[in-house]
């Protein structure tokens, strides 16, 4: 085996290392290496092979893992971490439920002081860019914190054990990505007192609350910038005396400087800033007051914008305050190999995150679902069971929509978005359409809750909500109107990551099958077959079992329909 680092402590090492014979075994030589790596980093090995007269044999990794012979193969990858780090096992279980909280529940009236408008009527869609206007994202439906407590038995109804909330601070803007005051709670959503009786509620109900760290830029209308002077302070657009001005970089003061790709609205943090610094980290700051309030974790938003020390900084002060917190970051690509602004990224050495949000997964469940190809879909999930540490693959984030895609059910319909802005927001799919998007939403949903990580289902995917692009995938829950049959569907696939956790937080394996997706989810304490058809005509398979979920005894087949997930227990987790 030859072994070279590609990212780490030193790229220029490389070493060969000799396998063993260790005898045969049904018709097969075997051949076995141990090795302890020297360093931490990651790695890329191949394998070469001796033949009579001399000559070498190149062996690399083919489709789903598997070792081909071959000149310029590509490589395995080998992930080392700094140390055995350990992340929240109580993450490891149930599903994960993203409210994007102006849009989740409304129960009575506060008092609308902001720019902008606040909608007539709660299911109104969001305003768009039109007649010549810009988007400002200054339209409101009120989405509250007594909402999300009047609407909390029916997320434990869907097994819900982590409420991941977009951000609750106070800002000018319906998403609050552009933050007006870290230690604020946004009046349009809430007050401190009405967040903490949240807390107790969703506690008594074995849910934990995260909060989404936007923690790269603020809002050009925060009291720490104030460019529009609607805060008493004096903010680093007003003044250089201003005890902000260091925060941030100027090339031309005060109307030219760094702001997140080229949006002047969210002015990028000079993060050594050491007031900036303490206002995240320090005694009474944005970490400890949360945490102390009972947030149980973190979302960083865009993580990779963040300096490499900036972001260890960070977690070691979250992991301070509660070690149990669970630190996700915001990560488009495969975490492990994820390159910044020409730095690497060691996510996962330790130190750092503690998963990520698993876009990786949610293209290859996408495709599979809309194109049907096994080895494609097998090919990209190994690559990340490869390249993950477990303990982190473990509590990364499983989606198939977030706040930031079209919604799951629309790009499943495989519908072009018109090229009208208004076309766009009057879109609808018909029912022939709807119908068979669902299914296929159906089958992505059962992908989702049973590969490796924790589902975190977009807030109203389960009711059938549709939608294009930001802001269209953020309309408001469709409460009195939802789809039933889907959402009863979650609530099994819920159900199922409760009854079989153990499972569902052990090894995975996928059989070899050249018709449909095949794989097992193993653990000490019981084992689950899932499999998934995203072909055109039924499949039977030797099984036998329960159904996880509808509890159907499996004696001696299985049946798996077009564009259909069946998931089947052994035995011994019959419970």
């Amino acid at each position: 085996m030859v072994i070279r680092q590609v990212f780490g402590e030193d790229t220029s090492y490389s070493e060969r290392m000799e396998f063993k014979y260790a005898g045969r075994e049904k018709n097969e030589d075997i051949f076995t290496l141990e090795f302890v790596p020297k360093m931490w980093g990651v790695f890329l090995y191949r394998f070469e092979g001796e033949l009579e007269g001399g000559a070498l044999a190149f062996f690399g990794r083919g489709r789903d893992g598997r070792a081909i012979r071959g000149d310029w193969l590509p490589e395995w990858q080998l992930t080392v971490s700094k140390y055995a780090y350990k992340t929240p096992d109580w993450a490891k279980r149930g599903v994960t439920y993203q409210i994007f909280a102006d849009r989740f529940c409304k129960v009575g009236e506060r008092k609308f002081i902001k720019r902008g408008r606040l909608h007539a009527y709660w299911n109104e869609r969001p305003d768009i860019e039109e007649f010549g206007k810009d988007y400002r994202a200054d339209d409101f439906f009120g989405g509250n914190i007594e909402g999300i407590i009047s609407r909390l038995d029916y997320l434990v109804s869907l097994g819900v054990s982590l409420i991941y909330l977009s951000p609750i601070f106070e800002s000018s803007s319906n998403h609050r990505y552009d933050t007006g005051d870290y230690l604020k709670i946004d009046e349009l959503f809430g007050d401190e007192q009405q967040f903490a009786a949240l807390i107790a509620e969703c506690k008594k109900r074995g849910i934990e609350v995260m909060l989404d760290g936007v923690f790269n830029h603020t809002g050009a209308d925060s009291i720490y910038f104030n460019k529009f002077g609607n805060y008493p302070s004096l903010g680093a657009y007003q003044s250089k005396h201003s005890p902000y001005y260091d925060w941030y970089k100027f090339s031309a003061y005060p109307n030219l400087y760094d702001c997140w790709w080229g949006s002047t609205v969210v002015p990028t943090v000079n993060k050594s800033a050491e007031g900036f610094r303490q206002l995240l980290m320090g005694e009474g700051g944005v970490l400890d007051k949360w945490t102390k309030m009972g947030v149980k974790g973190w979302r960083l938003d865009v993580v990779d914008e963040l300096p490499i020390q900036f972001t260890s900084e960070l977690c070691r002060r979250i992991k301070q305050l509660d070690d149990e917190a669970l630190i996700v970051g915001e990560v488009w690509e495969d975490a492990s190999v994820k390159i910044a602004y020409d730095l690497w990224r060691p996510y996962f050495m330790g130190g750092q995150l503690d998963g990520v949000m698993n876009y990786p997964f949610r293209r290859a469940i996408l495709n599979f679902a809309t194109g049907g190809d096994v080895w494609a879909f097998r090919d990209s999930v190994t690559h990340i069971l490869e390249n993950y540490p477990k303990q982190s693959l473990d509590v990364c984030m499983d989606i198939i929509g977030s706040h930031d895609t079209v919604r799951a059910l629309t790009a499943l319909s495989g519908a072009k978005a018109p090229a009208s802005k208004r076309e766009r927001a009057d879109f609808a799919l018909s029912a022939q359409a709807y119908e068979a998007a669902k299914r296929r939403l159906m089958f992505a949903a059962a992908l989702q809750y049973t590969l490796p990580g924790v589902p975190c289902l977009f807030y109203g995917d389960e009711a059938g909500m549709q939608g294009f692009e930001d802001p269209l995938n953020r309309g408001t829950y469709p409460w009195g109107n939802e789809d039933e049959e889907l959402v009863k569907r979650y609530k099994a696939l819920g159900g199922m990551r409760k009854r079989y956790a153990d499972a569902l937080t052990g090894e995975t394996r996928f059989v070899d099958d050249g018709e449909m997706v095949v794989f097992r989810r193993e653990s000490a304490n019981g084992a689950l077959t899932v499999y998934a058809n995203a072909g055109d005509k039924t499949l039977v398979r030797k099984a036998q079992g329960v159904d996880a979920l509808t509890g159907r005894r499996i004696s001696s087949r299985v049946t798996v329909p077009p564009i259909g997930v069946r998931v089947i227990a052994d035995n011994a987790n019959d419970k």
